[in-house]
């Protein structure tokens, strides 16, 4: 077999995911071969990606005729989808998450993104969820919001596996990992074991850049003392932010506070990039995964995105290249007036608006199905 790129990332210590789920992904046997060719370590899905998944294709039209004529509603009926599809992906990643014990070969399964706001609905979805899938390798995605917080944290506490996800500022980076680590103490002293809790912090990439690239266009365009330095930093900042941020990581679970924890089975809660598919035609396909492999990451990304890396990537340990850098770059933003924690906050704002609506796309999607 030719050299694959995406296979060399899991000797530099990354994880690549797929952010992407369908049923005949799972039944023609292209998740196994993806597993076993390209080194394929998990998988993640939102509702956006199951609404692409029932209304691109043919394959839940038989499940879903059925489930409506035993007078199930919409909602039952996406659930009982969506569990199916991630307990069938979880069962073709059991065999490497026994192998890695407990590492890799997740799937991650999204609590209701209307739920973003509400810290007990959020807690009671996810327990209902974690439930229901009865797998251990899976994830319950939970927002980064500060509502969800507090559900984190519990959630830790209680031996349910959590991605957190829509993560975007690195002060609220700090509160995840805050949030994470008082679940493990949580759990260490009720004398519960550790070792068996994962989590991940999805750190959402390209979206800032998407924002903060048109405000120092217009600096550019606007030219005087500040398109220098504009220019030095257009397309640069995501990658900075995400650069820094694993720096914080390192510093966190290299910390005695950790070691702790760790000498009781508990693991550290990598960064995951999220939001790794380029936005902006005018970068490369591969710009986000190939400045961020590191170890101890996982990067997940999209069908298309991980067709470029295996076709063109060009893989090596870059993510502590150029921090002092990437610490100066975030310094600057402030001299060009702009704030990164307005722009990662609106992110999140919008993040909630987004995930809520391709929801509710879903819901009539389904609503037309049936």
């Amino acid at each position: 077999m030719k050299y694959n790129p995406l296979k060399k990332l899991g000797t530099l210590g990354q994880s690549i995911w797929l952010d992407y789920i369908r049923r005949d992904l799972i039944v023609s046997g292209e998740l196994r071969r993806l597993i076993k060719e390209d080194g394929l370590r998990g998988m993640t899905s939102n509702p956006s990606i199951f609404d692409k998944a029932i209304a691109g294709s043919h394959d839940y039209d038989e499940d879903i005729r059925a489930m409506a004529l035993a007078g199930k509603s919409v909602k039952a009926i996406y659930e009982t989808i969506s569990q199916q599809d991630v307990q069938d992906a979880a069962d073709e990643f059991r065999p490497l998450y026994d192998k890695t014990k407990g590492i890799d070969g997740y799937v991650s399964l999204e609590v209701n993104p209307h739920l973003a706001h509400d810290t007990r609905g959020t807690m009671e979805e996810a327990r209902r969820l974690w439930a229901a899938l009865n797998r251990p390798n899976v994830f319950i995605k939970v927002p980064a919001t500060p509502e969800g917080l507090p559900v984190i944290q519990q959630l830790i506490s209680e031996g349910i596996n959590v991605n957190v996800t829509l993560l975007f500022g690195i002060p609220r980076y700090r509160q995840v990992v805050e949030a994470y680590l008082a679940g493990i103490e949580a759990r260490a002293n009720q004398v519960k074991p550790a070792k068996i809790v994962a989590s991940v912090a999805s750190f959402f990439v390209s979206r800032i850049d998407v924002l903060v690239d048109p405000l120092l266009e217009k600096l550019i365009t606007q030219g005087g003392k500040d398109a220098d330095l504009a220019k030095m930093l257009h397309g640069q900042v995501a990658i900075a932010s995400a650069k820094v941020a694993y720096q914080i990581y390192k510093e966190i679970f290299d910390s005695d506070r950790f070691r702790k924890l760790a000498d009781k089975g508990a693991q550290t809660q990598r960064l995951l990039w999220a939001s790794t598919g380029t936005k902006n035609p005018e970068y490369s396909d591969v710009k986000y995964i190939e400045s961020l492999i590191g170890r101890d990451t996982v990067d997940t990304a999209p069908v298309e995105t991980l067709d470029a890396y295996r076709d063109h990537g060009e893989p090596k340990d870059r993510i502590e290249q150029d921090v002092v850098k990437a610490r100066w770059m975030l310094d600057q933003l402030p001299e060009l007036g702009i704030s990164i924690d307005k722009i990662t906050q609106q992110l999140e704002d919008e993040g909630v608006e987004k995930f809520s609506k391709s929801f509710d796309n879903l819901m009539d999607t389904l609503g037309k199905s049936v």
